[in-house]
């Protein structure tokens, strides 16, 4: 029996974001995720750079799951072509079934949304809910800031450096899903979400 595709949980803008840089990124990650005939879960949106994320895929020959609340489907413009969308009642349950559904976590450039998300699974990590790995694609340097603040946080003594570890930075799509390929456990349960 063939064993089901590996799932990749992207978390980016609903925005095009200011430098074009951002927009071409998602459509080589959605690109490189459906040429390797993997599975993109995402949050839904037809707009952004979750649009274009989603469109590349697609067009690559990949299965796209879209999951987003009923309250959003005007905002982020819910997608309509994807391989299955899924209209949800809360934000929580958005994120839950995002997470239970993936292998994997990778966010890209976005806003205070796609911030929450990140910190979330990187909290869920730490307190020991999931040990899937996480990735950040860092276009332009975008998350040094970031991660400058997440070091002082370290240097103040509220992070640690295992924390700081259970995330991997990449400037290239491709070399970003070879390694979090390689992080993940390929026959970890996809159940160990549930306790949340």
């Amino acid at each position: 029996m063939r064993p089901p595709p590996f799932r990749v949980c992207v978390y980016c803008g609903s925005r095009p974001g200011a430098n074009p840089a951002f927009m071409r990124s998602a459509e080589q990650m959605g690109d490189a995720i459906g040429r390797r005939g993997w599975q993109l879960v995402y949050g839904g949106g037809r707009v952004g750079l979750m649009g274009a994320l989603a469109d590349a895929a697609l067009a690559a020959g990949g299965e796209v799951d879209g999951i987003i609340p009923q309250s959003l489907m005007q905002r982020e413009v819910g997608h309509h072509r994807l391989t299955r969308l899924r209209v949800v009642d809360t934000m929580h349950e958005r994120k839950h079934l995002m997470a239970e559904r993936c292998n994997a976590f990778i966010a890209l450039p976005g806003g205070i949304g796609t911030f929450e998300e990140l910190f979330e699974v990187w909290s869920w990590r730490h307190l020991g809910y999931h040990d899937r790995p996480i990735g950040l694609l860092d276009v332009g340097g975008y998350f040094q800031p970031l991660l400058a603040m997440i070091r002082q946080a370290e240097h103040a003594g509220f992070v640690t450096p295992e924390q700081l570890g259970m995330v991997t930075l990449h400037q290239s799509p491709e070399a970003l899903l070879d390694e979090v390929a390689a992080l993940a456990a390929h026959d970890a349960s996809l159940d160990d979400l549930r306790r949340i």
